[in-house]
């Protein structure tokens, strides 16, 4: 369905960083963020985050001073490869109230998966990117657990990211690969034929199951959204 330790240094530290100030500085930042929670437990070197990123070698690795001297980021010392840092859990930890659409959208995932016998994911779309939110594991034999919960891939590299590429204007799509064009290259794939994905062939049945699902999914949103808004009084 679509849709690590801390180094002691304080926030005081960051001020000998010769980071540029400003919004630009701040979506930097979160973009170097972003593409290493693509790479999870792996990580990614300077360089690897310097190409992704669109930025040269100095104010990448400036960036991220910043990030690991405030525990967002940790380069592990054996691979000085970069990782999420422990701050980021840490600081999910004072949201506690758990997704609304996964209590409407979790139900209707066990039944698609209770009829197909595969494992079913719900992915969302984050930008340029699409996030697994949740995997309901299948009863058939042969199962392809493709995503684990909170992988984050660009979009066109899933069967998830081709689905909502399918669902886009044709010049949409195409910007949205040539802006991920220099991650394709991670997973093996160029945007060509990723582009000849985008309407692909699908078993009757399947989709129709799947489309009754998401109706009924929409549903309850409308009726969840409008148990929300404020009743008008005469």
């Amino acid at each position: 369905m679509v849709a690590r330790g801390h180094d002691g240094t304080t926030g005081s530290d960051t001020a000998s960083v010769d980071l540029p100030g400003g919004t630009q500085s701040i979506q930097r930042a979160l973009a170097v963020l972003r593409i290493l929670a693509t790479a999870r437990e792996s990580g990614l070197g300077l360089s690897e985050i310097s190409m992704h990123a669109g930025l040269t070698r100095p104010t990448t690795h400036r960036i991220l001073s910043v990030l690991v001297a405030e525990g967002i980021v940790e380069q592990r010392q054996g691979s000085r490869r970069y990782v999420i840092g422990e701050q980021i859990p840490l600081l999910a930890l004072s949201r506690r109230t758990r997704d609304p659409l996964l209590d409407i959208v979790s139900p209707h995932l066990r039944a698609a998966v209770g009829e197909f016998g595969d494992t079913g994911f719900f992915t969302r779309r984050v930008g340029l990117e699409t996030v697994c939110v949740a995997r309901e594991l299948g009863t058939y034999p042969i199962q392809a657990l493709a995503w684990d919960v909170g992988e984050r891939r660009p979009l066109g590299v899933s069967n998830a990211g081709i689905a909502i590429l399918s669902g886009m204007q044709t010049d949409a799509a195409r910007d949205v690969l040539a802006k991920n064009r220099s991650r394709l290259s991670r997973y093996g794939v160029s945007t060509e034929a990723i582009l000849q994905e985008v309407s692909p062939k699908r078993t009757d049945e399947i989709v129709a199951r799947l489309r009754m699902h998401a109706q009924a999914i929409e549903y309850e949103l409308r009726k969840a959204a409008a148990a929300r808004s404020p009743r008008s009084s005469l």
